[in-house]
């Protein structure tokens, strides 16, 4: 779980720094400039000698979906919401990530789904004053198709490597190399005309996001969600939320309300606790 908290304090710079520098980019640029900086990380780390054709072709349409699309999708919104309002919207991940679990498992575990529920009431206190601010369905529906696609990949990708002999490092590229091959043809003559009209804070933003946030956390974030349960792995897909609004506040200097900020926080850590408790008693 430690993973899954370093990387959610990490992503919580990011809501920023996109809306801030990157939303007058192409989408598609910003994510397939994103996903090949990536891919540059993984690739010397390949090792593919004993990899199954099927798992190959698995984790590359795994890397497709949860960061291509998800990406294209994720990127696309701060063109209609605020970076809060698109960290608002990421408080269904936790629910998806538990249902899709119980899809692939064929089972509904109450549990699991419970502890997803309490993370998503946690988050909508600590985001509940932003409930109601204007007309967000645009934005609404191109992030739960993010959320979709980012919490399909880390189900498939924690079942899917039980069966491969393989380290989480000596694979990950495949992942990457799906997502380029799903976002790269997206990116158009005028769309690929903006790299050079990139200023040197945007540059160094994808550079930034593309290594560090995209690369090595999503890395750090799938290898993660292998070493909890589907409980916790939802829970922790809404840390980022009020990491995000702290982060603004102290760093950006925004204004945000402590009381709602704090008790959200607590009922997420509650649910945290809830979860780990009920495990405890299943053993």
């Amino acid at each position: 779980m430690l993973y899954l908290i370093l990387v959610s304090v990490i992503w919580a710079f990011s809501f920023g720094l996109i809306k801030g520098q990157l939303t007058g980019l192409d989408p598609s640029v910003v994510a397939a400039v994103r996903l090949l900086l990536s891919l540059l990380v993984f690739l010397p780390f390949l090792r593919l000698q004993r990899c199954r054709f099927h798992h190959l072709v698995a984790l590359i349409l795994i890397g497709a979906i949860q960061y291509g699309l998800m990406y294209v999708a994720y990127t696309t919104s701060f063109r209609y919401l605020h970076a809060y309002e698109v960290a608002l919207f990421t408080i269904f991940t936790p629910i998806y990530v538990t249902l899709i679990n119980d899809l692939f498992s064929r089972r509904f575990h109450r549990r699991f789904f419970y502890a997803a529920l309490l993370a998503v009431v946690g988050t909508a206190i600590v985001l509940y004053r932003d409930f109601h601010h204007g007309d967000f369905r645009q934005g609404f529906i191109l992030l739960q198709g993010a959320n979709l696609c980012f919490a399909f990949g880390q189900v498939a990708y924690t079942r899917i490597m039980k069966s491969i002999a393989h380290s989480d490092l000596q694979v990950f590229g495949l992942l990457y190399f799906g997502a380029v091959l799903s976002t790269v043809p997206m990116v158009w003559g005028k769309s690929l005309h903006q790299l050079t009209q990139m200023t040197l804070m945007q540059s160094a933003s994808l550079i930034y996001l593309g290594v560090l946030a995209s690369g090595i956390c999503f890395f750090l974030w799938n290898h993660g969600a292998r070493q909890v349960n589907a409980g916790t792995l939802a829970v922790c897909n809404n840390l980022k939320i009020p990491l995000a609004i702290a982060c603004s506040a102290l760093v950006f200097s925004e204004q945000v309300n402590w009381p709602q900020l704090l008790i959200g926080s607590g009922i997420l850590c509650f649910s945290l606790l809830l979860n780990h408790w009920h495990l405890k008693r299943l053993r």
